[in-house]
């Protein structure tokens, strides 16, 4: 039954936290990134302020945002003194919002493909299955695969904060 209630909660969670105005998310990516792109828009589409920075030096931002490297992204964020690593859920900052967990942020490393703005094709799989497209002429290739949001604590350590 707790099981069944979860997703309930999350989501009666995440309602509370968007009546609320969301800060603005300030959004950093290497010029001419169309995955980033995307992903400003997934947060836009999900009631964010975007503003975005293009830069050739994505080096120094994550430096300044202190983004450990092996975690680092293509695109980094910085939203309510939090940074945003990579490719994270709009719901997932939003509940960071809500918690304010003592911390340095979010992280998605690398370019996970199902991601929001690195979406291969619409199907989705619920149990963050690897999905792979079956065509008769070409090696299969991946279209979605696992992946873990997480959670960057204040000493750098991490935890998982969601699994894709």
């Amino acid at each position: 039954m707790l099981k069944r209630l979860l997703p309930l909660l999350a989501a009666l969670a995440v309602n509370t936290a968007s009546a609320q105005p969301l800060p603005v998310i300030e959004v950093y990516t290497p010029t001419v990134c169309l995955a980033c792109i995307e992903w400003a828009e997934h947060l836009r589409q999900n009631g964010f302020t975007v503003k975005v920075t293009q830069t050739d030096n994505m080096d120094a931002v994550k430096r300044r945002l202190k983004v450990p490297k092996d975690l680092e992204a293509v695109p980094s964020a910085t939203v309510a003194g939090y940074f945003i690593e990579g490719h994270v859920h709009a719901d997932q900052i939003k509940e960071l919002l809500t918690e304010k967990p003592k911390a340095l942020g979010l992280a998605v490393p690398g370019l996970p493909l199902g991601a929001p703005g690195r979406e291969f094709s619409s199907p989705t799989c619920e149990t963050a299955c690897t999905m792979l497209d079956k065509d008769s002429t070409a090696t299969p290739r991946v279209r979605r695969e696992f992946y873990e949001t997480l959670l960057v604590k204040k000493d750098g350590k991490t935890s998982i904060y969601a699994r894709h």
